[in-house]
């Protein structure tokens, strides 16, 4: 079965810095390409990042040159380490498997001052 389990949300301020973590369980985590998702309430999940098997990244344009993605193979984790947050980044941010709907129960970022 299937599990990501998303971490390191939180309340920050405009301009600071957050790392998301996403543990992952029930797969060949090796094996698949990731992404991460955000959803505000009453909106559609958009698409924030995705990481290939092989390490290449892509990125929304509203994310790009501030948001990295990463992963740790060892670990079963994957990251989006986020920088120079906007109160537009506001929203639950979720994992999960590359062409596949988030599991998991999202992490909460709120950018405000």
């Amino acid at each position: 079965q299937v599990q990501l389990v998303e971490s390191g949300g939180g309340l920050v301020q405009p301009g600071d810095s957050l790392r998301l973590s996403c543990a992952a369980s029930g797969f060949s985590f090796s094996s698949y390409g990731m992404t991460w998702y955000r959803q505000v309430p009453g909106k559609g999940l958009e698409w924030v990042a995705t990481i290939l098997r092989d390490g290449s990244e892509t990125y929304s344009i509203s994310v790009k040159g501030r948001f990295t993605i990463s992963r740790d193979n060892a670990k079963n984790t994957l990251y989006l380490q986020m920088n120079s947050l906007k109160p537009d980044d506001t929203a639950v941010y979720y994992c999960a498997q590359r062409a596949h709907e988030p599991v998991g129960q999202g992490t909460q970022v709120t950018v405000s001052s």
